[in-house]
């Protein structure tokens, strides 16, 4: 039998300072002046007593580490719990959703999807504008822990080539973990400070660039506005396509970077890939609107580099209705998302490395069948690449195309239509915001969509932003059998 008391403990934690941070909306409240500030409140109050009540009850179950199967419970309750108390403000303040719409809200928020059902962003008061930036704040520095700490140590997805990225968990994994949050923090807050002066010097509002730069930071992308992030324009936009590629590069790498190891970022080949591939795409996508539309060289290179990066990032800004563009560019932008930043950064979707793995795997077989009797191993960032590993990337590959089949299918049964479907499964597991056509594109949201639809997203982004396999173990009987 599963001793459920470690899980309990560390999740009561997390939902404790959940309702913590609360006070931080409430201050927003309190300075605007339109007293809204009893609700978060209210609010904080309620999730740090449940939270306390469930830490001090779970407490005398703790040891100095968890075992496998505490780690994949806690890795998937704590992204259940969370919205269920991320979405009270949701249901008392000024939106009133009901609770499907406000659950959807704070489970897009804290799995830094960036999707909304909210409209009239521009009148909400500032409190619950800054709880969907902290919420996908907090939802951003807790994947990079869940990808570098623990999706390694339970062989998700190939993360466990990253165990030994400077981060040995040794089987400990809770105290290390403690260790590696402390240090992966302060780079976080770092680039979320430097992200909010840059914003506030190019002309943002002291309060829009806080905001901002959180969900930037966090690649999550719920901005102030109905119109995304289109109210900004010119440098805004090159400044918000720099902090979005930092965020989506290995934040591991910024540590051994500041720790002295100053060529850890220039050397790593994810990096290098990702960086080249969004080149390719904006010099591509550049060309195309230059030749196809009246659009100065400056204007199709920003806007390109702006889109771009925001949707392979996964952060979901539009600074346009891309959607306009033709068809070429939304079927680009559809594919794009399904790439992603690289592992053990904010970033979501496939991953940069995963596609690495797969290429070196498919010309390893090729060079076999050229030369049967040559040995011939795949190799990543000079390493060879074990067959577990290899074994592990190809699952979830087939698991991501198989779970997005199904999530469309399901959201095709409850009368959306064929665009509808697959863009919304693909946008809630790649995690990505928008998805394509009127409804849930780039100028609109999800708010018309039925209650059905909304619970099955709900679920695709949480299943998404754990690497999949890690919410699939959950469901098998060999998981439960001692």
């Amino acid at each position: 039998m599963t001793d459920m008391r470690p899980v309990g403990y560390v999740i009561g934690l997390l939902v404790a300072i959940l309702g913590a941070t609360m006070m931080l909306p409430m201050l927003a409240d309190l300075i605007e002046g339109r007293g809204e500030w009893h609700v978060f409140l209210e609010s904080g109050v309620i999730t740090m007593l449940t939270g306390v009540v469930l830490s001090i009850s779970c407490s005398n179950g703790v040891g100095e580490g968890l075992t496998i199967r505490q780690t994949f419970l806690l890795t998937t309750g704590v992204w259940v719990a969370l919205p269920l108390f991320g979405a009270i403000p949701f249901l008392f303040g000024e939106t009133e959703l009901r609770f499907v719409d406000a659950y959807f809200e704070a489970m897009s928020g804290l799995t830094t999807t960036g999707s909304t059902v909210i409209s009239g962003l521009d009148d909400l008061p500032q409190g619950l504008l800054l709880w969907r930036g902290v919420l996908q704040w907090l939802g951003g520095i807790g994947i990079i822990v869940v990808a570098m700490v623990f999706l390694p140590e339970l062989r998700v997805g190939g993360m466990q080539i990253f165990r030994s990225e400077g981060f040995e968990t040794m089987g400990k994994i809770l105290p290390r973990a403690q260790e590696i949050a402390g240090q992966i923090s302060l780079i976080y807050v770092f680039l979320t400070f430097v992200c909010a002066l840059v914003y506030a010097g190019l002309g943002m509002s002291f309060f829009d660039a806080i905001v901002h730069a959180m969900t930037t930071i966090a690649t999550g992308g719920f901005a102030n506005y109905d119109s995304s992030f289109a109210v900004f324009s010119g440098p805004t936009e090159y400044a918000a396509a720099v902090f979005m590629i930092l965020a989506a590069l290995p934040f591991v790498r910024y540590v051994q970077f500041a720790n002295g190891n100053t060529n850890s970022l220039w050397q790593d080949s994810q990096i290098k890939t990702f960086l080249a591939t969004i080149l390719v795409l904006v010099v591509v996508m550049a060309v195309f609107l230059i030749s196809v539309f009246p659009h100065h060289w400056e204007q199709a290179f920003r806007e390109s580099l702006f889109n771009i990066t925001s949707i392979i990032s996964g952060t979901g800004y539009a600074s346009v209705n891309y959607m306009t563009w033709g068809n070429f560019p939304v079927m680009l932008f559809f594919l794009i998302g399904l790439i992603g930043g690289c592992a053990g950064s904010t970033a979501c979707s496939i991953k940069v490395f995963r596609y690495q793995l797969l290429f070196a795997s498919i010309k390893t077989q090729i060079q076999r069948i050229r030369s049967p009797h040559g040995v011939f191993a795949p190799r990543y960032d000079g390493r060879t690449i074990g067959p577990d590993v290899l074994t592990s990337v190809m699952s979830f590959f087939m698991f991501f195309v198989l779970s997005m089949g199904v999530l469309a299918w399901a959201l095709a049964l409850t009368g959306l239509d064929f665009i509808t479907s697959v863009s919304g499964a693909a946008t809630a597991l790649a995690n990505v915001g928008p998805g394509l056509g009127d409804q849930i594109g780039p100028a609109g949201n999800f708010a018309n969509l039925n209650d059905t639809a909304k619970w099955l997203l709900s679920i695709g982004m949480l299943v998404g932003r754990l690497e999949l396999l890690a919410v699939y173990a959950l469901f098998t009987a060999q998981f439960w059998r001692s």
